[in-house]
């Protein structure tokens, strides 16, 4: 008996992916060609729909990714034992470009409830944020935290602290970061008040720190330096906090217009599906919001490597198209400068998902950013200030990507998955799976299961359904599974020498 068990993604692919667990000598049909499975092909790999020569282009989403290393039988398991990457070092490239049509949104769900800030950005959230200049008074900002949950009562949408690994011992470029990321993330607008804690003697005193920081609001944003506290700082630090939170009460959600919403992408923990289910959906998102004037940023630049040309001929125009080349070679650079291969990648976690290369990975993550022009690039600590798509440095590490997404003004986080993750930073962060299973099996960490997306589901109605959800948290009507698990987190990306 013949069963459907694999997808082509597209009719030039000479691979399709199974979506359920296959064993040798069933049969199987694609595209009505029927043949048999030669051997066990685990779900969410890849099988050969013909037989391919040692030295064949494997194609995938109708391009390459990859080519056998072996000749492979039609029928048979194609992964990392008889394929490799095409990828090799730095390329030239040419712009060539190619816009796409926006889609229809008239009549879409244009508004949510948000908080507006001074410098015109809009927040989802109005929380008291208690971030330290420096790892060395983590503990502090995470006992305010709690002193300060426990004596004030539903005055904001929430207190939290949020330690992080960096400030002090630091050198050029990374003490640079350190500050040009705190900076940003202190300025965010989910952030109705911070308390900003420091040490006294760290390399990122309020001396260093603060013309870097800016003008602030001394209603909205307090400094305590700990050694200079006589006493208890965890007192002194409710007590600033308290006054914080006498301002952030008065704050009020308003109607708001979506162009007025900043979405990060994210994907962690793929697996062979997201590429195909949860990773066009948010493309969908993309291009609905930022069809509506709203912006959007894709970060995991190694992640583009293999399908950065696709990227690079949506820019806007030619100096945004440099401005892409520049942020793709340089993070290549920043690879070999360490000695490291720039195609080094997927993860264990990745292959054994069903990913194989590079640019197999590559192709499904930056399926994120749908088919919207590029409208800028971004840097660390870098605030978006173009509407549109923006692409953003960084690597794929999860907590770092998600860190600089907060850092680059985004009010929610898509984060898809395929393997599952519970990780949550400062804002909101919905989980989107790229599979049933998972959602299934992981209810506590998943927002948003695409993975019947596989099952011939309305790809329309799911992108309705994600939309409106999406606007329902910012809204507040909603809160995301990171932020139910108390899950937030930040850690800032660190390159350089350490005193």
């Amino acid at each position: 008996m013949k069963e459907n068990l694999f997808i082509q993604i597209n009719k030039e692919d000479n691979v399709a992916v199974a979506v359920n667990k296959c064993r040798k000598n069933q049969l199987a049909s694609v595209a009505g060609n029927s043949f048999a499975v030669l051997e066990d092909i685990p779900v969410g790999h890849k099988i050969a729909l013909e037989d391919l020569e040692k030295g064949t282009i494997i194609h995938k989403y109708g391009t390459p990714i990859g080519y056998a290393v072996k000749d492979i039988k039609q029928g048979e398991w194609v992964h990392s034992h008889n394929m490799s990457t095409l990828l090799s070092g730095k390329l030239e490239y040419e712009y060539n470009p190619k816009m796409y049509a926006a889609p229809d949104v008239k009549g879409m769900r244009d508004t949510f409830w948000g908080y507006e800030r001074e410098e015109g950005q809009v927040g989802t959230r109005n929380e008291l944020w208690i971030i330290p200049t420096v790892s060395c008074v983590n503990p502090t900002v995470t006992d305010i935290a709690e002193s300060v949950r426990k004596t004030f009562d539903n005055l904001c949408d929430g207190v939290f602290a949020f330690p992080h690994n960096s400030g002090c011992s630091q050198l050029g470029r990374d003490h640079r970061i350190t500050q040009e990321i705190l900076s940003s993330i202190i300025r965010h607008p989910n952030a109705g008040g911070v308390l900003l804690v420091s040490l006294g003697c760290e390399n990122n005193n309020f001396d260093e720190f603060l013309p870097v920081l800016g003008e602030i609001n001394s209603a909205r944003v307090k400094l305590m330096v700990c050694q200079d506290v006589e006493g208890d700082e965890v007192q002194e630090g409710v007590k600033l906090a308290g006054e914080l939170l006498e301002e952030m009460k008065k704050d009020r959600r308003t109607k708001q217009h979506v162009s007025k919403l900043c979405l990060g992408f994210k994907c962690g923990g793929s697996d062979a599906f997201s590429g195909i289910t949860a990773n066009p959906l948010c493309g969908m998102i993309t291009d609905r919001l930022t069809a509506m004037g709203g912006t959007a940023v894709l970060t995991e630049v190694p992640e583009m490597f293999g399908a950065e040309q696709y990227l690079m001929d949506r820019s806007k125009d030619e100096e945004t198209f440099l401005k892409v080349v520049k942020l793709i070679n340089d993070f290549k650079q920043y690879y070999m400068d360490h000695g490291q291969s720039v195609y080094e990648n997927p993860s264990p976690g990745n292959k054994a998902g069903g990913i194989t290369t590079l640019e197999e990975k590559s192709l499904g993550c930056i399926e994120k950013g749908g088919h919207a022009p590029i409208t800028d690039t971004l840097g660390y600590g870098e605030r978006c200030c173009k509407k549109g798509l923006n692409l953003m440095t960084g690597p794929g590490n999860d907590s770092v990507s998600v860190t600089n997404l907060v850092a680059a003004g985004a009010g929610m986080i898509l984060f898809t998955t395929g393997r599952g993750n519970p990780l949550g930073t400062a804002v909101p962060v919905v989980k989107i799976s790229s599979n049933s299973a998972l959602a299934q099996r992981k209810e506590k960490w998943i927002d948003y299961n695409a993975g019947d997306l596989l099952e011939d589901a309305d790809w329309e109605k799911n992108a309705d359904d994600l939309w409106n959800l999406l606007l329902d948290i910012a809204s507040g009507i909603c809160r995301t599974k990171n932020e139910i698990n108390h899950n937030r987190s930040i850690m800032i990306f660190k390159d350089g020498v350490m005193l």
